[in-house]
């Protein structure tokens, strides 16, 4: 959980960092972080603890074994790395999706990949962050990458948390390990410039089923996926029903999606469409689809 009184504290952090860094010492892990958990199924979980600050067993968050819940390849899922968790070791040139806009970049200790956006924890790939409240969107922003302009360079992030105690517009609060490539960390709060772009995914796109997903309630989140998603639709006998995208960043149908094979149509934020035919709902498990957003906008 982030600490209200984290401003306060952060010049006595990054004080305490930089003295770790100079004697060869890793950094200093929270030690007092409270598990998060689920709410289950069929309950909404509501805000919760913010991103990246539990360790419960919430969709994509564990680091277990179970399929789209750890950092490793996904059985049956297709080849690469979990879908939504990491940028992938893909090559692809970001494209911008919009124009720079003047933000803030704090950081936060917790920072490990998960929060409020429900991916796994992704030790391997840090550069992540959280985003104001008022610019989360009910998690439409989560998954999208962010490229940033600071003092030392520029760097890609991906979001995967919102961030309560954040007040500016445009205000993003990176991992510690991402806000150095761009700042010095005694700086503790510095002025960028940044804007959303296509994200260096490889492979399909991805949709993993929440925990509790049965014929009678379906809870589906998409991952692995170029650009941010609008929505996500089911078809339903003759006609595509959208499914209301939740807080937590899944879609959930209430009363089920039935059994035997499920189409679903996704939207990216540009309007370009794709659609998957998937086995059927599997339980906490991640299904790789066949198609990919162009990676143009």
């Amino acid at each position: 959980m982030r600490l209200a009184h984290r401003q306060l504290v952060r010049s006595f952090l990054a004080a305490a960092l930089l003295s770790l860094a100079a004697c060869g010492s890793g950094p200093a892990q929270d030690a007092g972080e409270e598990p998060g958990t689920d709410a289950g199924p069929g309950t909404p979980p509501g805000n919760g603890t913010d991103a990246g600050t539990g360790s419960g067993t919430d969709a994509g968050t564990g680091s277990g074994t179970d399929a789209g819940t750890g950092s490793g390849t996904d059985a049956g899922t297709g080849s690469g790395t979990d879908a939504g968790t990491g940028s992938g070791t893909g090559t692809m040139t970001a494209r911008p999706l919009e124009d720079y806009k003047d933000g803030i970049i704090t950081y936060y200790w917790e920072a490990d990949g998960t929060g409020n956006c429900g991916f796994a924890a992704t030790p391997d790939d840090l550069d992540v962050a959280a985003i104001v409240k008022t610019e989360y969107q009910g998690s439409a922003v989560c998954g999208a990458c962010a490229e940033i302009q600071g003092p030392k360079g520029t760097l890609r992030v991906r979001i995967v948390d919102s961030c309560p105690d954040c007040t500016v517009a445009h205000h993003l609060d990176l991992s510690p390990s991402a806000f150095a490539k761009l700042a010095d960390m005694e700086a503790g709060r510095v002025q960028v410039k940044w804007r959303f772009v296509t994200c260096p995914v490889t492979g399909p796109v991805r949709y993993r089923f929440k925990e509790g997903s049965s014929q009678w309630w379906t809870s589906i989140q998409v991952r692995n996926h170029h650009k941010p998603i609008r929505k996500l639709e089911a078809l339903q006998g003759l006609f595509w029903v959208e499914l209301p995208r939740q807080d937590y960043n899944y879609f959930d149908a209430s009363s089920g999606l039935g059994l035997g094979t499920l189409s679903l149509r996704a939207t990216a934020w540009d309007g370009e469409v794709i659609q998957d035919v998937l086995p059927g709902i599997l339980d906490s498990q991640v299904v790789s689809g066949l198609h990919q957003f162009s990676p143009l906008p």
